[in-house]
């Protein structure tokens, strides 16, 4: 059963909705596998879910840096027993489409590692 989603692409929504610490956000920035993480475990912490899954990145066609280039996506899982699977992918220059695509993709990937009980 899915309880809810949370769409949080600015900054301030994903403090508001979510409770990401406004420091994890300005130390390590909005796409970082800290701010993934913090995703993932405050959707568990706001919802009535037994997993969550978080989706941080840099689609395009612009918007990257050299540090953190268009294509970046990072993805944290949690679980309510504890377990957390955590990746990064750098897609390159796909297409904003594709990116998104295959971001979606990893993300129920490590749903069913968790469901599955098994690393990603």
């Amino acid at each position: 059963m899915v309880d809810r989603g949370f769409v949080t692409y600015s900054n301030a929504a994903k403090e508001a909705m979510l409770g990401v610490p406004a420091a994890t956000l300005k130390h390590h920035g909005a796409v970082s596998a800290e701010t993934a993480a913090a995703m993932a475990a405050a959707a568990l912490e706001n919802s009535l879910a037994d997993v969550s899954v978080a989706i941080t990145g840099i689609a395009g066609p612009g918007g990257g840096t050299k540090q953190k280039p268009v294509g970046l996506v990072h993805f944290a899982a949690a679980s309510r027993d504890g377990r957390r699977i955590a990746k990064s992918r750098r897609y390159g220059k796909i297409g904003r489409r594709r990116v998104r695509e295959r971001s979606v993709a990893e993300a129920l990937d490590l749903l069913a590692s968790l469901a599955r009980n098994e690393p990603a």
